[in-house]
């Protein structure tokens, strides 16, 4: 018997959590998924290509069962929650590709194992001549979005973004896959990324064993973070963390957030523009994957309403937002802020007319190529 989902839910049984080969498996493979207005185009014609199309059954306190009982609610592209406990949780996997050279960028790039106790693991991207500088060339951590809880930096969208923004950028980036809720729950995948980041500054003093990230070759007084969506989020909490805990060698020059997941107090102009339920899913989904936040001026998720916001660890921050994205207002909000009490250099890049991280599907577009040479540009300079 399936054990409800509890108000403050605790990580559940590993034992318990995949099916994986079961009849249960297979009965909710292929679920179809519907158009969501966060991801369709003004035409009204869905451009958004699946992320997850598959799907797993996890129970939080146990066994998941076969014929789930009434939808609590769903988080589009991400998982359902049944009343019962069972959460279905929808899997790329199989849209993921293999690390490689890019003939068409010359981009080179190769997997790594960060943790082998916690999974933390990375992609690396270099151009061939980064791979073989000798005068040092700006460092990206990356950290890939999916509602905190889908994707690794092995999926196909993260790879040809990250990897376009090596190309264009000569530079070298380290693509960071967390661990995921609800399996784990948040602050869990804060803590593994700040691992990533750790793991990369300690080549800055000579030491770690990664080669691409000597620091011959990476010049560590230009590093940068950048992310997506629930990335973007984790990119500016790095860069609080960063900012309480200095890392010797390693200089924190900006910040890019690319539609960031932020929420405010009280739902603004462009989140209450999109249907209701739609609303409720974004604002709903924090809960959910962070069940031990403080409320809606918890500063992980409202950074607006943090009073340290002026110890963010760098001076300057790209924020990049999309014209008819519901969580516009909320960056718009966020860059005000920091320039405001964080005493920030901000800039702000709007793409006129496109919705939530368009650039992932539609990346041959001439707007997406627009928000790769302004980040290009923010890095380089």
């Amino acid at each position: 018997m399936v054990k409800p989902l509890p108000t403050n839910p605790t990580p559940p049984n590993k034992s318990n959590l995949y099916l994986k080969g079961s009849k249960c498996m297979h009965l909710f493979h292929h679920i179809p998924l519907p158009t969501s207005p966060l991801h369709s185009n003004p035409k009204g014609t869905n451009m958004f290509r699946p992320l997850f199309a598959s799907c797993l059954l996890i129970s939080l306190g146990g066994i998941a069962s076969c014929q789930p009982e009434e939808l609590e609610v769903f988080f589009q592209f991400f998982f359902k929650v049944y009343k019962n406990g069972t959460i279905e949780k929808l899997d790329g996997s199989g849209l993921d590709v293999p690390a490689s050279l890019d003939s068409d960028t010359g981009v080179q790039s190769k997997d790594i194992v960060i943790s082998p106790e916690t999974n933390v693991s990375a992609r690396l991207y270099a151009t061939k001549d980064a791979a073989a500088s000798t005068g040092g060339v700006p460092l990206l951590v990356y950290f890939h979005g999916g509602g905190f809880s889908t994707g690794t930096a092995a999926y196909f969208a993260f790879h040809q973004f990250v990897n376009s923004v090596v190309a264009k950028g000569k530079v070298v980036a380290v693509s960071v896959s967390y661990r995921l809720a609800p399996e784990h729950f948040l602050p869990i995948g804060y803590d593994d990324s700040w691992a990533a980041v750790k793991w990369v500054a300690s080549h800055a003093g000579g030491g770690g064993n990664e080669p691409w990230l000597k620091k011959e070759r990476v010049d560590f007084n230009r590093v940068y973070f950048l992310g997506e969506s629930a990335g973007g989020n984790i990119a500016h909490n790095m860069a609080m963390r960063f900012g309480s805990e200095k890392l010797d060698g390693v200089e924190l020059k900006g910040i890019v957030l690319i539609h960031p997941y932020f929420l405010l107090k009280e739902p603004t102009a462009s989140l209450l523009a999109v249907n209701e339920e739609m609303r409720s899913n974004i604002t709903k989904l924090w809960s959910y994957v962070c069940p031990s936040n403080t409320g809606p001026s918890d500063p992980r998720i409202n950074p607006v309403a943090d009073p340290d916001l002026v110890k963010l660890g760098c001076k300057r921050v790209l924020v990049c937002l999309a014209e008819r994205d519901p969580l516009v207002d909320a960056g718009t909000k966020y860059a005000e802020a920091l320039r405001g009490r964080g005493g920030k250099d901000v800039e702000v890049f709007v793409s006129r007319g496109k919705t939530h991280v368009f650039h992932l599907r539609e990346q041959d577009s001439k707007e997406a190529s627009d928000l790769i040479d302004r980040v290009v540009s923010f890095v380089n300079c």
